[in-house]
């Protein structure tokens, strides 16, 4: 099992594993979501900019994204932000991911999270900001496994730090 940065990855088979999630599920936004292939394409060559901290949208931060793939199986997307800016801090936090449907409860989301802080430590991030919905148990699951702990809340998410030194 590997990360695969979206932009080194087999493009059809990430295609289909985006357009496999829902626009909003669980907290996680499928900014690509009712794209067709070509503005697909054109959204990865701004993602391998924006990887590189180059023409970030107003308010964005450097972010790698990567592919969880299995045996050639293209199972999930992990999000990575680079660091935080105040909006990050105080919502959605370093790391964002998405497990498809077909491949929950096959422990990919733990360890595509656990891939994912390896590569945050690789940049030399300390402590790792996330949050999860509050009717998400299975995800919030997933965070403690990797050492999360719930720093604080508010009526919706759970606000979890996970220290990757």
């Amino acid at each position: 099992m590997e990360l695969v940065r979206v932009q080194d990855s087999d493009y059809k088979k990430t295609y289909e594993l985006y357009m496999s999630f829902p626009k909003d599920e669980n907290g996680y936004i499928n900014s690509v979501y009712g794209y067709n292939y070509e503005q697909f394409l054109e959204w990865i060559e701004k993602k391998r900019n924006w990887s590189l901290g180059k023409e970030l949208p107003e308010g964005f931060v450097p972010d790698t994204t990567y592919v969880l793939v299995d045996e050639g199986v293209y199972v999930g997307v992990f999000n990575l932000r680079h660091h935080l800016n105040d909006f990050l801090r105080e919502g959605p936090g370093h790391i964002g991911y998405c497990v498809s449907k077909k491949y929950r409860g096959n422990g990919y989301a733990t360890k595509g999270l656990g891939l994912t802080l390896e590569k945050a430590k690789q940049m030399g991030i300390q402590e790792v900001y996330m949050s999860v919905n509050k009717d998400n148990p299975a995800s919030l699951r997933v965070q403690m496994k990797k050492g999360a702990y719930i720093h604080h809340e508010n009526d919706e998410e759970y606000f979890t730090r996970i220290d990757v030194l």
